[in-house]
Order: C-alpha cells, then sequence, then structure tokens
C-alpha cells in the first residue's frame, strides 16, 4: 500500500488495460525497455517507472489533463534552467508524444534512495518556487473553479440534485472570492503543492506534478496542505511544518475560509471525470459529497485508493 498522502494517488490497477497499452506503443516509439514496468500512480494521468531505462513514463487520462502537456513541458524546462529541486525531463526524447490521443511525457527516474520528504521540504520548496522570476512559458491564469465547473458539467452520473448543489456551491465561492484580501501579489505557483509530490532523492526531496502550474494567488500554495491536515487527519502534522518553513500559516490569513471551501470543493469534483466509468473511488467519492453538502467541516476524509 502506498504511503504517500496524495488526495488522488492510488497504487496499482492492472485491471485498466489502456494505460498499458499507450505504455507499450510510447516504448516502441522511444526505444525504452517496458519490461519491468511499474506502475506508480493512476488517476487523471497514469504514471509508470521503467527501471531498466531509468525513466518516468506519465500518460495523460482525458483530454483536459493532455492539453495541458505542452505548458507542463515548458514548465519543467523553465525549473530546470533555475536549478529547482524538481523531476527532469528526458531531455533526448521526443516531448510531449501524442499516443491515441493521449499525451505522454518522459522523466527522468529518481532513485529512491533519500528521507523522505517531510513539510518542511515543502515549505523550503515554495518560498523559492514563489521567488523565482516569472517565466517565458505561457502559463494560464489561475482558474481552479473554472475547471471545477466543467468536471461538474461534464459529470453525467450525476443526480439533477447534486449538480445543483454542486454548482451552486461554486457559485458562491465566486463571489466570496471578489471580496478576498490577499496577502500578496500572484505570481506563477505549482498550483497542488501535497507531500505526495515531493519524491525522496539521493539529494532531497524534489517537487513534481505541474498540471496545475499557472499564474496566480501563492496563497493558493499553502492551502492543499493546511485542508489536507483538516480532512485527512495525517499522523503526521505536514501542515505546521510547511507553515515553520515558509514562515506563515495560512489558516490566520482571512481569506483561508473561502479558500477552503475551494479546497475542498476541488478534492469532492477531481474523481468526477471518471466515476461514470470507473467505479473505484465511488464510496469515498460519495461521503466526501454528503459531509460537504450537510457543512461538516468535521468529517474526516479518506483518500482515494
Amino acid at each position: 500500500m502506498s504511503t504517500n498522502p496524495h488526495p488522488d494517488t492510488a497504487d496499482t490497477f492492472t485491471e485498466i488495460a489502456w494505460p498499458y497499452q499507450v505504455l507499450a506503443k510510447a516504448s516502441a516509439h522511444v526505444g525504452a525497455d517496458p519490461t519491468e514496468a511499474r506502475l506508480i500512480k493512476f488517476t487523471n494521468n497514469a504514471a509508470f517507472a521503467l527501471p531498466a531505462s531509468g525513466l518516468v513514463v506519465r500518460i495523460s487520462g482525458s483530454s483536459p489533463v493532455a492539453h495541458r502537456a505542452r505548458t507542463v513541458v515548458a514548465v519543467a524546462r523553465w525549473l530546470a534552467e533555475h536549478e529547482m529541486p524538481t523531476i527532469r525531463l528526458a531531455t533526448t526524447l521526443p516531448q510531449p508524444l501524442d499516443i491515441d490521443g493521449h499525451a505522454v511525457t518522459f522523466w527522468k527516474l529518481v532513485p529512491d534512495t533519500g528521507p523522505q520528504p517531510t513539510g518542511h521540504d515543502l515549505g523550503r520548496i515554495l518560498r523559492r518556487f514563489h521567488a523565482l522570476p516569472d517565466t517565458s512559458a505561457d502559463l494560464p491564469a489561475w482558474n481552479t473553479l473554472g475547471m471545477i465547473r466543467v468536471r461538474i458539467g461534464a459529470a453525467d452520473f450525476l443526480a439533477p440534485d447534486e449538480r445543483v448543489f454542486l454548482t451552486k456551491t461554486a457559485d458562491a465561492i465566486a463571489s466570496d472570492l471578489d471580496d478576498v484580501d490577499y496577502l500578496w501579489e500572484p505570481g506563477p505557483i505549482h498550483g497542488d503543492p501535497i507531500i505526495g509530490n515531493l519524491i525522496p532523492g539521493p539529494d532531497g526531496p524534489v517537487l513534481c506534478d505541474f498540471d496545475s502550474t499557472c499564474t496566480g494567488p501563492r496563497e493558493w500554495d499553502l492551502i492543499p496542505a493546511a485542508v489536507g491536515q483538516l480532512r485527512f487527519r495525517y499522523a503526521t502534522d505536514y501542515h505546521a511544518q510547511l507553515a515553520e518553513s515558509y514562515g506563515t500559516d495560512i489558516r490566520t490569513w482571512s481569506g483561508f475560509g473561502v479558500f477552503r471551501r475551494l479546497r475542498e470543493l476541488q478534492l469532492v469534483c477531481s474523481a468526477l471525470p471518471t466515476l461514470s466509468t470507473d467505479t473505484r473511488f465511488l464510496a469515498q467519492w460519495r461521503h466526501r459529497f454528503d459531509t460537504l453538502r450537510a457543512g461538516d467541516l468535521d468529517a474526516q476524509w479518506a483518500l482515494y485508493r
């Protein structure tokens, strides 16, 4: 079982055939060896470790994810230019590659030989990230709420009253965001900096997963750890560690309540694109939805497994 406290992490789903089919085609295209491939993540993307080739192959699972692949590649190159502690692209391979409509990217495999990442690591890396000069990459504007709305609209399994509730919740958050008094000027942000997006490495943890990287409020990058501690109640308080290292406890900010609701709505809607055809996460989705609709701020959620 995975120990990464990532709200969208699962371990192995060998009953799902298409990621393996895409992996075989992508590996053949670039001459990689998939014989010992290990599935390390499968939610909106599938990620495989290929130890024999020293690669991680990342495969988009939906069109909204696939269209961001070129931005992800540009962000990765920008971060490498500034020597950030982040995962690195396999520079000699085509990026991204299109296989049967799935965007495929290739990354250097990070040897899992370092200590497990901490919230202190995450806070330190975020401070460096937020201090970087603006990137020349064409970053999208922060639009978490817009992406949530797209998922709500496309989720054909939702009952009418469920769709109405989620839509009205999004509308209320949008209205409240207009009145938020921000702490800092906006700029490039990671977008989803959770402890599960830090990989232990021989020279220290490195940050991965740039699908949500955009230009937006720096405050948003401090929200996932804070809400994660409230909802998932990790044995280790990663948020407290992050706050100490970064120098700000975002829970004391006047806008935290609005941003918490936005993050929780995102966590409820994150699995919507797959639930109509893949019911592995349905029980946990139902628990999250029901407690959100009930206004239960104390309910504990579990990871998608």
